[in-house]
């Protein structure tokens, strides 16, 4: 990934694996278009409005290990309009299956297949902040 991060909210998974957070529509898409590489992973809460979260893979993994990808989906609950609700389905994919329609507002996109984990919000306790601001 890029060092420049402009401002995404980064955490490690108790696997070591990096994860960012968009914060806004358009941070979301420079994430997901500009930033994310195609093995990366991506996750997003299905159908709510929320921040798109990616898993950086460099070493081409097939599969998160269980705990990165219930780590991910958590953060992107947390990150999204569902904070407050109970179990949270997230769907997931790699990012080469996610793609934007012309004329598609900011932050919204497609995926070509994807699969799903049901997970609460929050931040996992395994998880380390790396540049995450401090709670309001």
């Amino acid at each position: 990934m890029p060092v420049d991060r402009k401002g995404y909210w980064t955490y490690q998974s108790s696997d070591g694996f990096q994860i960012l957070v968009g914060r806004t529509a358009a941070e979301n898409d420079d994430l997901t278009f500009h930033v994310a590489l195609q093995d990366d992973f991506w996750l997003h809460v299905a159908p709510t409005p929320g921040s798109h979260v990616v898993v950086s893979n460099p070493d081409h993994v097939q599969r998160l290990p269980r705990s990165t990808l219930d780590e991910a989906a958590s953060l992107a609950a947390w990150y999204s309009k569902c904070r407050t609700a109970g179990r949270v389905s997230v769907h997931w994919c790699r990012r080469r299956d996610v793609h934007k329609q012309r004329g598609a507002p900011a932050g919204q996109v497609t995926l070509d297949h994807f699969e799903q984990v049901k997970v609460r919000p929050g931040i996992p306790p395994g998880v380390v902040a790396v540049d995450v601001p401090a709670p309001e």
